[in-house]
């Protein structure tokens, strides 16, 4: 896939949103999106809500009316890929850039972007994922984002790295390399964006990330809702790596590894303490031990790296963290490899159960 980035006269550019129940975070993102240096552009902004319940709609009723460049459209499927397509295939620019809600933009984020798209030789552009937390365990989860432990070293995780990347946060494309493309896959509730490069690269395109390119994402605020998103993650993943028979990178299944390594372990722990095998259970819990105490050890030295980092007071909270990353995400990675099998996606009752928020 050879894209065409030579810059136009008119530039013409359309920012899409899709979003859902979003009051938290709403009032910061659009008023970094009014803070955008758009002189010279032609832009609109088209934001697709999935029926928000909890005042996000009104709110952007309110901040489009009067504004011919913003428009909301409704996305009665509720989740990202349904609201982004449609954005897109209502857009009337050649140029689409992705934003989120859950994010803030440096004023000349969409500057950035376009130019970094025009004189490059990638199909996508982004910039890496920035974090701004609050709180404790706000903070911790950042920390442990930015960790090499938690990430695997995924380059868009690093703040200073720029080059070549299998993906980048929201993107910036031609409109006609998404067409090309297909679009997001609307099959998936979650790794929609992670599948879309995928396919762009297979088909022989680039992703370039830039350092100059800056947003900040807001993390999640409590373990339980990091849990959730990350079980998600790894369940989602299971069907991509099924559509395409291969997965984008290895580090994919670690944590799979890890938590069915520990299930089997634990299993065969039972079944030898039950069946009286005392060589065996000695064998099967020393074992398994030395892979939890391992693993513990692993967290609290990686815990220190990141506390010096980023504040010594987020160490307590660190090695639970990072375990919290790494378990929902394998224990999501295996139910997603026992229901996908014999499970299809429908539209939108399995949406329902798993959407989450639309990040």
């Amino acid at each position: 896939m050879i894209c065409n980035n030579s810059p136009s006269d008119e530039r013409k550019i359309s920012i899409v949103v899709a979003c859902r129940n979003e009051r938290k975070h709403i009032h910061a993102f659009t008023k970094s999106l009014l803070a955008q240096d758009l002189l010279g552009f032609d832009w609109e902004l088209i934001i697709a809500d999935g029926k928000s319940e909890d005042g996000t709609r009104e709110f952007l009723s309110e901040f489009a009316r009067g504004n011919s460049r913003i428009t909301v459209i409704e996305n009665s499927f509720r989740i990202v890929a349904t609201g982004l397509n449609a954005a897109i295939q209502a857009a009337r620019g050649e140029i689409i850039l992705r934003m989120d809600t859950h994010s803030e933009y440096a004023p000349d984020y969409v500057k950035k972007c376009v130019e970094t798209l025009e004189t490059g030789d990638a199909c996508n552009v982004g910039g890496p994922a920035r974090t701004k937390a609050e709180g404790l365990c706000s903070r911790a989860i950042q920390a442990a984002y930015h960790s090499r432990f938690s990430s695997g070293g995924a380059r868009f995780h690093d703040e200073h790295y720029s080059g070549y990347v299998d993906t980048v946060p929201y993107g910036c494309w031609r409109k006609e390399t998404l067409i090309r493309v297909g679009l997001f896959d609307e099959q998936l509730v979650r790794n929609q964006d992670d599948e879309l490069n995928l396919r762009l690269i297979r088909a022989g395109g680039k992703i370039w990330q830039s350092a100059d390119i800056v947003s900040w994402y807001h993390p999640r605020t409590t373990l339980s809702s990091l849990f959730r998103q990350y079980f998600q993650y790894g369940f989602w993943k299971v069907l991509v790596i099924r559509k395409h028979r291969l997965p984008a990178s290895w580090r994919h299944l670690i944590p799979g590894a890890f938590a069915l390594l520990n299930l089997l372990l634990f299993l065969a722990v039972v079944t030898t303490s039950v069946s009286g095998a005392w060589f065996g259970l000695e064998i099967t819990a020393t074992a398994w031990a030395t892979l939890l105490l391992s693993y513990a050890l692993a967290c609290l030295v990686s815990a220190i790296f990141s506390a010096g980092r980023y504040g010594w007071q987020l160490l307590p909270y660190l090695p639970a963290t990072f375990a919290v990353f790494h378990i929902s995400y394998g224990l999501g990675f295996l139910a997603g490899l026992i229901y996908w099998p014999f499970g299809r996606p429908r539209r939108p009752q399995l949406s329902n159960l798993f959407e989450g928020d639309t990040r």
